[in-house]
């Protein structure tokens, strides 16, 4: 079990809590929460998605030093209603106690058991650029039992530097480091031509876990799991709802409300084109 997997005094209850478990699963005639309401692993897709939330939430209440939390207190530290969070913990089994709440060591183990974090996951990035460093350097999958077990690239300037305290290899190696190392998840942060080449040897090479930050739909076969992230995606998300809030407020003055900040509108094509008032067509 990765030792930093949950907060200080919480891992060293682990053995108790599987025996609770254990215990729980007993009287549901030995099945576990999930077999009992018809799905695989009882827990549908979308509380999937919130259980890092909820997770994160967690870590911050036990670094405080809160021992127990209400379900309206943990909702709004992760962005939800009470109710859809009570629903979202039943799947785990977590039903709190009425008018005390959730232990947070216990639902912080609960929550990590599901996602699968008592365990090291070893992780291979495919691209030393900007992004393959920055997340190289992060200190946050360590904590979260991720381990970057290597990095690697195709650039020759790049292979033999030293990044996060890994040694940049040639991705030529990239079959023998998922070998050696059991790596579980490949990270491909290469341009976009590249990606789906990279994709296809993780996968011949028994990585069935790709995170994708490359700018284009990985094809893959039917046991790989895929999650794409696309920032420039999530940028134009929030364009769209900040044009819509720009339109809906009132006009300062004639020619002023024109859909971008500046004052000046963009072409599909991202050229930036001055608005004209009528005044200035008038004088034409």
């Amino acid at each position: 079990m990765h030792s930093n997997a949950m907060p200080s005094g919480a891992s060293g209850q682990a053995q108790s809590y599987d025996r609770a478990e254990a215990d729980r699963r007993d009287g549901a005639n030995g099945q576990p929460q999930g077999e009992l309401n018809g799905q695989p692993d009882g827990i549908p897709e979308a509380t999937v998605a919130r259980l890092p939330v909820y997770l994160r939430a967690l870590y911050g209440l036990a670094e405080r030093g809160i021992s127990t939390v209400a379900s309206e207190e943990l909702a709004a530290a992760a962005g939800v209603n009470s109710a859809k969070l009570r629903k979202d913990l039943s799947h785990l089994g977590s039903y709190g106690i009425r008018g005390v709440g959730y232990d947070v060591d216990y639902l912080v183990y609960q929550v990590s058991r599901t996602l699968g974090l008592t365990q090291d996951w070893p992780v291979v990035i495919v691209g030393a650029g900007n992004l393959g460093r920055a997340l190289a350097n992060y200190g946050g999958f360590v904590s979260r039992g991720f381990t970057i077990a290597a990095m690697l690239d195709s650039d020759t300037a790049m292979v033999g530097s030293r990044i996060a305290r890994l040694t940049v290899r040639h991705v030529d190696e990239l079959e023998a480091v998922v070998t050696r190392h059991k790596v579980a998840i490949g990270v491909i942060a290469t341009p976009a031509g590249s990606a789906q080449a990279v994709c296809d040897r993780l996968v011949a090479a028994g990585v069935t876990s790709i995170l994708n930050f490359a700018p284009l739909v990985l094809s893959v076969p039917e046991g790989v799991d895929v999650r794409k992230v696309d920032l420039s995606i999530e940028l134009q998300i929030l364009a769209f709802h900040a044009q819509r809030r720009s339109a809906s407020r009132p006009a300062d003055a004639p020619g002023e409300n024109t859909g971008a900040p500046g004052g000046n509108a963009r072409t599909p094509a991202g050229r930036s084109t001055a608005q004209v008032t009528p005044e200035l067509a008038a004088k034409g």
